[in-house]
């Protein structure tokens, strides 16, 4: 039973200290719709989606109505539409009716994104998975809520740098068209390693072909209830910070636990897993980057920010872990530059550059994520940077990622507005040397020799 004290304490950290539950994601699968005729899968995905996911936004008010927790969004994740377009996708054009069937999927249920516009091409590329990616800039500058993600590397299998080299293209393609708006699509977009198939945060969620029919994930948040826990452990030794840390973190995973537990309920559909997340937004106070300054950092990025995240980051999943019954997604602490006040600021400082925050997301959950560069970088520089990241998924046996924005028409001392949660974003310099002559090789880079453990 949860006593008033709880309620009262839960109560304050909605109030004062912007926790909330980052999101509802159904995930729907597409495979039972697969047709050989575009026009007609096309038909049956929006008919199976609109009916699914009919009643989640409802369902999603009724409960912040009823229990006074905010849910900032509510979304749909579907099968990668690499494998569910291939029987009738003969062009890219075909890929792109199948991105605005979604877009108008997700329009008529009123949800905030739907994520699946996926290749997963980890270890080679069908033809088909190919004119989706040569999709990607026409499917994100026509449609609104879709997110597009890429599985380019895995540490089973190595990384494909032949999917690299043509994302770094495509990311490029994408920025150019939608340079009207800040290269905007390219915040829709993310390349990745090790991808979970049950992740709920965007723009890397898809429904994995292991996952049921229908399913509900969470994914919670809180940076800035940890922030303020830790206010009052100025002074305190690691084990008290850390013991604050977790504390705090199951917390937070109970309030999530109890969102989902009540949607699965109500939608009828299986509960999948929670995601432990620190998800900040541009909202002052709900910052991992001040937790990483109220744990002892002048800025993110000062020496000791590594260790500090890393840390951060194993106290909120030993915590959330206690507080939920089934665990998933990427689960940790997110470390995007344009949607954290923090790390923005840390950026204008000077204190956080390119090569800290790759260093930093060998101990974080996700990567490089939402970082915005000068619209005339080499589109081998951006291919050796996805390269770097996901490499270090590789190695380490993690999940990593790159969101990278060039925002067409801007430079370095320039900044570039998204809106919403998507923030904004100061150009951050990139490394001018070149890599092009490695990124122009062809072929992939072998899986590491750990990961033979059968």
């Amino acid at each position: 039973m949860i006593n008033i004290h709880e309620v009262t304490e839960t109560n304050e950290m909605i109030q004062k200290e912007n926790l909330d539950v980052r999101t509802i994601t159904m995930g729907i699968s597409l495979i039972n719709r697969i047709d050989s005729d575009v026009d007609r899968l096309c038909e049956r995905i929006y008919d199976k989606i609109t009916g699914k996911a009919e009643n989640l936004v409802k369902t999603g008010e009724a409960i912040e109505s009823e229990y006074g927790i905010p849910i900032v969004n509510k979304r749909i994740s579907v099968t990668p539409i690499g494998l569910i377009g291939a029987a009738s996708c003969k062009s890219s054009e075909d890929f792109v009716k199948i991105a605005k069937t979604l877009d108008r999927a997700a329009r008529n249920t009123g949800v905030n994104f739907i994520g699946g516009y996926t290749a997963l091409v980890a270890k080679g590329m069908t033809d088909e998975e190919r004119l989706l990616i040569e999709s990607i800039p026409e499917a994100l500058s026509s449609t609104e809520r879709i997110m597009s993600s890429v599985v380019a590397g895995s540490t089973r299998t190595g990384i494909n740098m032949d999917a690299i080299r043509l994302m770094g293209d495509i990311i490029l393609r994408t920025a150019e068209a939608t340079k009207d708006k800040d290269s905007i699509g390219c915040t829709k977009l993310v390349v990745l390693c090790n991808a979970p198939d049950d992740n709920p945060f965007m723009a890397g969620a898809f429904h994995g072909v292991t996952e049921p029919d229908v399913v509900i994930n969470v994914g919670v948040s809180g940076p800035g209830v940890v922030k303020t826990a830790l206010e009052k452990t100025h002074g305190a030794d690691f084990g008290t910070l850390c013991e604050t840390i977790k504390k705090t973190a199951f917390k937070v995973t109970r309030v999530g636990e109890l969102v989902a537990q009540e949607a699965s309920r109500r939608l009828n559909v299986p509960f999948g897993i929670i995601d432990l997340s620190l998800a900040p937004t541009p909202a002052i106070g709900d910052s991992v980057a001040d937790i990483l300054h109220e744990i002892g950092t002048e800025y993110a990025g000062a020496p000791g920010t590594t260790a500090a995240l890393a840390m951060l980051n194993d106290q909120v999943k030993k915590g959330g872990i206690m507080a939920a019954s089934y665990v998933g997604g990427l689960s940790g602490a997110f470390i995007p530059v344009s949607e954290d006040q923090g790390m923005i600021d840390a950026v204008d400082a000077g204190a956080l550059t390119l090569e800290k925050l790759e260093a930093m997301t060998c101990v974080c959950s996700v990567g490089l994520d939402m970082i915005a560069i000068p619209g005339d970088t080499p589109t081998t520089t951006i291919a050796g940077i996805i390269a770097d990241e996901l490499a270090l998924g590789m190695v380490n046996q993690k999940t990593t990622a790159a969101r990278l924005i060039p925002v067409i028409g801007k430079g370095v001392g320039d900044s570039a507005e998204f809106g919403g949660l998507l923030g904004h974003a100061p150009i951050m310099p990139v490394n001018t040397f070149s890599c092009a002559d490695f990124v122009n090789r062809k072929g992939r880079i072998p899986a590491p020799i750990h990961s033979f453990k059968n």
